[in-house]
């Protein structure tokens, strides 16, 4: 069973932590298990025919929404660009150029999901291995930035206050101006994201970094590429809500799901800020005390 307490808890962490480069999957498993008791036995993505599973992976519709709400405009122009390039048989425009970049990357991601999240989720999906492959997101992070500032790679100037409207459209068509293959590149490294504990938006920010990415756009690709891979994955799961699995939980959803929405929407306004300026040490610092808190805990106990 899951109480509303614990809905609303996990759904904010979970809005938080998707985007957050830090991992919402690691902090789903490794946050029950730290807080121990009916939590741990309520909470367990690891179990056969876990009902919590179904309900986090349905987080993913609330999350993806909070996404495609504050991305409106840009997915305006990338299914407009798909629809034009499908019609006029092209591939020109940024607009053409970005929705074609954004299919090709989320392929390896939903392939390899739908072969390996169950092995990964029940092999790995433990509280000591989650721990331990957060403490791996956070060496990885870390690395990004290191090999970054040593190929000494320019900033883009910042946009001046109060051309948001433009300052989007400048950023699609750089993004645009990627090549497939390094765009597919940059997607391809989702697919890390199935091991508790390493995170999605981490993940494809330090490969679009290490592939020449300004942190502002690194962070802007890697939310519009996890926008249909979160909306796939809360899609797929949502029969099983209405299932057995569902059954006693609806309510529970619902709540849950409000505030994952309202969690995820402050976040990914915050972190598209954020990377204005900044970069990913502060999370790599939190993944590694983080993670290292958890398996000491864990071992300990």
């Amino acid at each position: 069973m899951l109480d509303y307490f614990e809905a609303i808890v996990v759904g904010a962490f979970q809005g938080v932590t998707e985007l957050f480069p830090v991992s919402s999957l690691g902090h789903s498993v490794l946050i029950p298990a730290v807080v121990g008791g009916q939590w741990a036995r309520d909470l367990d993505v690891s179990a056969p025919e876990s009902p919590y599973l179904a309900f986090i992976v349905g987080l993913h519709v609330a999350t993806a929404a909070a996404l495609l709400l504050f991305f409106w405009r840009d997915w305006v122009r990338i299914v407009g660009g798909f629809v034009s390039s499908i019609r006029h048989r092209r591939v020109q425009t940024s607009a053409e150029r970005l929705a074609w970049l954004i299919i090709l990357a989320t392929i390896p991601v939903g392939v390899s999901g739908l072969l390996l999240e169950h092995l990964f989720r029940t092999t790995l999906g433990k509280p000591v291995p989650a721990a331990v492959f957060l403490i791996v997101n956070g060496v990885l992070l870390y690395l990004a930035e290191l090999l970054r500032r040593r190929a000494a790679a320019a900033e883009p100037a910042a946009d001046a206050p109060g051309a948001a409207a433009e300052a989007d459209v400048q950023a699609d068509e750089r993004l645009s101006r990627m090549s497939f293959g390094r765009g597919t590149l940059i997607g391809t490294a989702q697919v890390l994201a199935l091991l508790p504990g390493i995170s999605r938006s981490g993940v494809t920010m330090a490969a679009g970094l290490l592939r020449g990415l300004s942190h502002e756009d690194a962070a802007r690709f890697s939310f519009l590429l996890a926008t249909p891979v979160i909306l796939a994955a809360g899609v797929l799961k949502i029969p099983d809500l209405f299932g057995p699995l569902g059954t006693g939980i609806h309510g529970q959803v619902l709540a849950g799901s409000v505030a994952s929405f309202a969690s995820a929407y402050l976040a990914v306004r915050f972190l598209t800020r954020y990377f204005h300026t900044r970069t990913l040490s502060r999370f790599a610092l939190y993944c590694v005390l983080a993670g290292a808190g958890a398996l000491a805990v864990l071992t300990l106990r």
